[in-house]
């Protein structure tokens, strides 16, 4: 067996080994809340406190509340000490099996590194209060003509793959098709555990580029597909003012049965402050469409409401993803090359065909990584 040479194993060839393996705002943020879960053990410690059982119960749940991410950086450093003491020996052991041994640790350790480094900075990331949301998916056909109507049904059947996979529910809100196969909008919601804390970084313009099935010369065309991802709202987010409301009710068209062509069962609701126009048509009843119709507007209310907290909050600075701007385009699916490129992220995967199956989990994981990063430049200190 061959040793592997030092400069193929490590990264940093003599790390401090006071210093954790993470970008430094991250390290700067620990030793803040190392720090208060410090400070917090002393208070609990003295007389006044344990005296005082509402000061008790408040210092408590903080320091509960801290001890994650203590622990996981406790963790995190002490496999960095067991990685400076292979690496030492690698680098002053004459023995060649010794060295090889080594270099096997080295790298396995590489690998724990990284996934305590992970869960480090999931535990120090503020929880999004929206992460368990149901999602309200919109997906609009854009340019490319009807191209870019089966290039959404094929995002809707990749979402449809997705929530599949994680055992989540798709409940189906509006659908406005093209030629057979196609869609010019889809609206629906999705259920389940993280359902929007995994869908929203779909939010934007998804580009294709591939062969239609119509070309006859097989030249490659460019069709895109917009997405819209928002927490699903409730009536104690956003408060509706029924007066600011324009309710208009007409015979739904399309297919559906009988008994939905027939009747003035389509609903439109239009918030007059916002301009904000909304219409569901897929139910039978008036009422069930009415309702339907009154969540995706909430949605979006309570979208723009956050969109408009966040870009305050990030005067000072753009985010990359979670910015709020779907005019962009976030996503290119190459059909030729097998490619799905993330251009938020720059990250090319050469697997189109699991993706669109719903396998987004790698593209995911990126995107998070990369939002956990922007949201922690925006801590104090960061």
């Amino acid at each position: 067996m061959n040793p592997a040479r030092p400069s193929d194993i490590f990264r940093v060839r003599h790390p401090s080994p006071r210093r954790l393996p993470i970008e430094p705002r991250l390290e700067k943020l620990f030793a803040a809340t190392e720090e208060r879960f410090h400070a917090i053990e002393r208070e609990l410690s003295e007389p006044e406190v344990v005296r005082n059982p509402a000061r008790l119960r408040e210092l408590g749940q903080e320091r509960a509340a801290l001890a994650t991410a203590v622990g996981a950086g406790r963790a995190l450093s002490a496999l960095e000490a067991e990685m400076a003491g292979a690496r030492e020996l690698y680098a002053e052991s004459g023995d060649p099996e010794m060295r090889a041994l080594a270099g096997e640790e080295i790298a396995a350790l590489e690998s724990r590194l990284q996934e305590a480094a992970a869960r480090l900075r999931a535990a120090l990331v503020p929880p999004d209060p929206m992460e368990d949301r149901p999602a309200v998916v919109e997906i609009r056909a854009g340019t490319g003509g009807d191209e870019a109507g089966l290039f959404g049904a094929d995002l809707m059947r990749m979402y449809r793959r997705l929530a599949e996979r994680r055992g989540w529910t798709v409940e189906l809100i509006g659908l406005s098709e093209g030629i057979p196969g196609a869609i010019r909008e889809a609206v629906f919601t999705v259920r389940g555990r993280g359902a929007y804390g995994r869908l929203r970084y779909e939010s934007g313009v998804h580009r294709v580029q591939r062969v239609p099935e119509t070309e006859s010369q097989g030249r490659i065309h460019t069709s895109a597909a917009s997405v819209a991802v928002l927490p699903e709202a409730g009536e104690v987010d956003i408060e509706i003012d029924p007066a600011e409301l324009r309710i208009d009710v007409f015979r739904s068209s399309g297919p559906g049965g009988q008994s939905v062509n027939t009747t003035d069962s389509a609903v439109r609701i239009t918030h007059l402050p916002t301009e904000l126009v909304v219409t569901c048509q897929d139910e039978k009843s008036q009422h069930k469409n009415k309702a339907r119709a009154m969540k995706v507007l909430r949605s979006r209310l309570l979208d723009r409401k956050i969109a408009a907290r966040e870009a305050e909050r990030a005067a000072e600075r753009r985010s990359q993803i979670g910015s709020g701007d779907r005019s962009a385009k976030i996503r290119t699916y190459n059909f030729p090359q097998n490619r799905v490129t993330d251009h938020r992220i720059g990250l090319s995967l050469y697997r189109l065909g699991d993706i669109l199956d719903g396998d987004l989990d790698e593209l995911v994981a990126a995107l998070r990584l990369a939002h956990d990063e922007e949201r922690l430049a925006g801590e104090p200190g960061g």
